[in-house]
This record gives structure tokens, sequence and C-alpha cells, in this order.
């Protein structure tokens, strides 16, 4: 199961307990290459409380330096996914120490990320990260937000941890409770792309009376109404069975790709007709109804491989997956479909990832959503 592109190495195992998984993959990822500076770690939930032990093997046995990662409960690799089993992911890449900054957990304000890396930002200009959040902190969109504005062209990928047992991040050490991760210089190349999980049913709407996160009315006429033309007949008489399937998308202002964030419709107050959404909304903000099937989310999927595929002038070095629990085997199916469709389209590379709590793309926090980055030349 090991692979090699370049000096990039990948692996990951499944076993009961974590020394055997760590030591499966210490063999895939051998010969470790001299110059392999920066590791991603990812773990399933199982191995969670043993996250510290985790990365302090690879540090230590691998002699890589620098490492980012997260815990999911699921995680994948190379066509591989692996969901409510105990195991892990490794890539490893070689770009230059001075190419890149690990940064831990920023949980309220900036104010210690700009002690410690405005010197190496003023000089470098960093202009891509990869970050992980912790999805107990509200505050999570804002600092991702934030993170953005402060690199050169504002452009972020991760994902929130998802977890059953500790939410912890990885950033050279164990960290928690906010935004952790990794700045590149523009030196290292890489493409990335977003894929959505759910298709419009229905034009835009104006929200024109809302009351935080309660939908009053849409287009001056009261928002169940509009729902319930948008969603048809057979939905609109039981709407318990829209449950899972119909979502509020928010079009993302000012984006060249049609790109929505899909936000759950938490509740419905049929005497009022009344809508909650699982986000704070505001009169004048445009929302569409959208629906999550499988044709639609393959369709999109492939549409965006494609377009990543167009902007590859050699294969990729490596790449990083993030996608979301509502994605993986209970929308592509089993077998790991989400993730022999990467390779379908794109060939086989070294690939690690996460099913994520909420994914990040340029500076905002999705949903039902995959995000990938590849690194070339």
């Amino acid at each position: 199961m090991s692979e090699a592109v370049n000096q990039t190495r990948v692996a990951h195992a499944s076993a009961a307990d974590w020394p055997t998984a760590a030591r499966a993959c210490l063999r895939q990822l051998e010969p470790i290459p001299a110059n392999a500076s920066l590791g991603f770690l990812y773990l399933t939930d199982t191995f969670a409380l043993h996250a510290k032990d985790i990365l302090e093997f690879f540090r230590t046995q691998a002699g890589v330096p620098h490492w980012v990662g997260t815990i999911g409960v699921g995680i994948c690799a190379s066509g591989t996914e692996y969901h409510d089993v105990p195991a892990m992911a490794v890539l490893l890449l070689d770009p230059p120490e001075s190419a890149f900054r690990v940064f831990p957990s920023i949980v309220k304000d900036f104010q210690e990320f700009e002690n410690c890396y405005r010197e190496w930002c003023q000089a470098s200009h960093p202009y891509f990260g990869i970050v992980h959040g912790d999805p107990n902190n509200s505050r999570v969109p804002t600092l991702i937000s934030e993170l953005a504005r402060r690199i050169q062209d504002g452009f972020l990928v991760g994902g929130l941890t998802s977890s059953r047992s500790a939410h912890f991040q990885i950033a050279d050490a164990i960290t928690e409770g906010g935004i952790s991760g990794v700045l590149f210089r523009p030196d290292v190349g890489v493409s990335t792309r977003l894929t959505q999980g759910c298709t419009p049913i229905g034009p835009r709407h104006e929200i024109t009376v809302a009351e935080q996160n309660v939908i009053v009315e849409l287009n001056g006429r009261p928002a169940l109404d509009v729902l319930r033309e948008d969603i048809g007949e057979v939905l609109a008489r039981d709407l318990n069975r829209a449950a899972g399937y119909i979502f509020a998308g928010f079009p993302v202002p000012a984006s060249d790709t049609g790109t929505y964030l899909v936000r759950n419709l938490i509740g419905v107050d049929p005497a009022n007709k009344l809508l909650a959404v699982g986000e704070y909304v505001e009169p004048g903000r445009s929302v569409m109804f959208c629906r999550r099937d499988a044709q639609s989310a393959r369709a999109d999927m492939v549409r965006m491989l494609q377009d990543l595929k167009r902007d590859l002038r050699a294969p990729p070095r490596g790449g990083i997956y993030y996608s979301c629990l509502g994605r993986g085997a209970s929308l592509f199916g089993s077998n790991s479909q989400e993730l022999k469709l990467i390779e379908q389209e794109l060939g086989e590379f070294p690939l690690v990832g996460f099913y994520a709590n909420g994914e990040i793309s340029h500076d905002r926090l999705y949903g039902y959503t995959g995000v990938l980055t590849l690194f070339s030349g």
C-alpha cells in the first residue's frame, strides 16, 4: 500500500491497537526521504485519546519534524475510506522548512499569532493554508475569515474535527479549542476545488423578513408557503419526509463559481408559516432550497475533478481531501466509492484526509461538500 511520487509518501492502516497500526504505516513509508519535512496525520476517533503518543511515535520513528492533522469519525487515504474502525493515515511531503509555518490553535484573537508569525508572514507572503478547527468553538467561522484576510490570496482549505471522543488537532503538538494548521509560501504549488453535495431545486428567493435564524417571509410571502411550492406537492404534504433531504442554500456573494453555503432546515411553524434554518439570517440576503441526492453529488464531483485535471501539467505529487460526514458511504455507496471516483478521474497518487464536521474553502465554512487540494511540482 506504500506509494511514492517524487519524495511524497503515503501510508494507512487499521488495527485494534494504535501501536500495531502505527508500525504498519511506518513500514509502508520506508524508505523515508531524508528531506521529508512535513507530515499530515489523520486518526479515527477510536484512537483520539492516544493522539499524543501516536504523534510522538511518528515524529521520532520517521524523523519528520513538523506535523498537522486531526481526528475524524471517518478518515481516508488513496482509494480507501475507513469508517467506524480504528485507523490512521499519514502523508509525508518535502517542502523546504522555510516555505511553511505550522501554527497552534487560534482560539479567541490573533494577538499571539501576530507576535509569533508576523515577521515570517511579512517576509514570505503566505498565500495558502491548510487548517483544522474545533467544532465546539462558535467563533471558528469568524476565525477562518480573519485568518484568510491575513494571507496574500486569502485562500484556506480544511475541515472541522469530527469525533465522538476528544476533539484534538495536531499542529507540531496536540492542540484544541480553535483553528490550527500550516501556511505555505507561494513557491509551494497547489490546486484546489470544492464540490457541492446538494443541488438547487428552485430559484433564489430574497429574505424580506427574518429574526435571528428564523425566516418569516421570502419575496414578501410567508416563508413556509414558498418552501412548499419549491419542494413539490408530495413532500409538502408531509414535511417530516423532507428532513435530511431538503436544505437551505445561501449563495456566496461575489462567487464566480456559483457556490453556496448549505445549512440544515431545523424547524417549521405551520401555524405561523415560519422556517428555522441553521444560520443567522438577515433581510436582503438570498436563499434557495436544495436537495441532497447521490446522482447530483456524483455529477458535481466528476465536474470538480475534471476541472482540476485540466489544470494539471503533471500527475499530482500528493493530495488532501476533506469530505463531509454526510457524504462518504451514505451518499456514494460502500467500498470507498467516493475515493475511487478521485482515482478514476485523476489516477493513483498519495492522498489522505478525513470526514469533517464542516469543510473549509477559501474563507468560509461549508457543509455537505468535498474539498480536494493537490500538491504540484
